[in-house]
């Protein structure tokens, strides 16, 4: 029974944002190209649930490169009317149209010149007569058996919100590297931020040896570095190869005599590299397309210019993978 009544709710409003769906047109495209067109910020005005959408929307704006802020309208009123500008755009949103509050503060707001879009179910509100462009919410029913609780209509004007915010961002060219910028913190800023070179251990961290060093002291280099491989390089510090935990293993098998061997004739050559200016996330694709645990960085491009080395486990700590 409870699922049956849930199942029915989200059916109730899935239908609803389809029906507001079909009935978008030329005012969404108005309402477009006015935020676009809008030099300052765009402010959301709403009341009760309404509010609570209009700052869910502005947030969304804000986060995909359109600026935005929530204005309450009662606090609007009483002073905080003063953070509206000559250049912004002001969309409110109430579905009856009728909101006390939102209509005390439309006069004021209409005299600063600004631009007013009105999200509403009723078209025909005095909302809706005091702006500019009307997106028409209007549903058939709210999800509420009671018909009182704002459900089909909230989610309807969520659901415009988005394709606003979506629509805007999408003609701004807004890229998931500006959207990282706006989010270091979160993981798809550490995917698309950090840099192999924020991450690499550089100068005594990084496990070298000489092409002629022992085997003896190879192993011991790579104990004490602890990441399982160190770099072979020729005498002008070029790096001309790698030597693993696993080319130990086979070196073992193959000669009796490994201790005393130099590097060069254990070593793999032609080791897996990366530029220190590349994305981490580039690191770490590497690493798994070639089941290896370890990249050396270079600088510039060059294979001349050693400048540290990348663990996988350097990328999962910072949160990369």
């Amino acid at each position: 029974m409870d699922i049956d009544l849930a199942r029915e709710v989200m059916r109730t409003e899935a239908a609803a944002i389809m029906t507001v769906m079909e009935r978008l047109g030329k005012s969404f495209q108005q309402a477009v190209e006015m935020i676009l067109a809008c030099r300052g910020k765009v402010v959301l005005v709403g009341i009760g649930k309404s509010g609570l959408v209009c700052k869910k929307i502005a947030s969304t704006l804000v986060s995909t490169g359109t600026p935005a802020f929530f204005l309450h309208p009662v606090e609007g009123i009483h002073g905080e009317l003063g953070m509206l500008a000559e250049g912004d755009v002001v969309i409110v949103l109430s579905n009856s149209g009728h909101s006390e509050e939102i209509l005390e503060i439309l006069p004021a707001i209409r005299g600063m010149n600004v631009p007013v879009i009105a999200l509403t179910g009723n078209v025909n509100s005095a909302m809706a007569r005091q702006s500019d462009v009307v997106i028409d919410l209007r549903v058939k029913e709210e999800a509420c058996p009671m018909g009182l609780v704002p459900t089909s209509s909230t989610a309807a004007a969520m659901a415009v919100g988005d394709a606003l915010a979506v629509v805007l961002y999408t003609r701004r060219g807004f890229r998931a590297e500006d959207f990282a910028l706006i989010h270091p913190g979160g993981s798809l800023g550490r995917r698309l931020l950090l840099k192999v070179k924020n991450l690499m251990r550089t100068g005594d961290a990084v496990p070298k040896i000489s092409t002629d060093t022992a085997m003896s002291e190879v192993i011991c280099e790579m104990t004490s570095k602890r990441l399982g491989v160190t770099g072979v390089c020729s005498g002008t510090g070029k790096l001309v190869g790698v030597i693993t935990d696993g080319d130990l293993r086979r070196g073992l098998e193959k000669h009796r005599d490994l201790l005393g061997l130099p590097a060069h004739r254990i070593m793999t050559t032609n080791p897996k590299w990366i530029d220190e200016e590349s994305l981490a996330a580039r690191a770490l694709r590497l690493m798994e397309d070639h089941a290896i645990t370890s990249l050396f960085v270079y600088r510039n491009g060059s294979r001349e210019h050693l400048s540290g080395i990348i663990h996988i486990h350097d990328l999962l700590n910072a949160g990369v993978g």
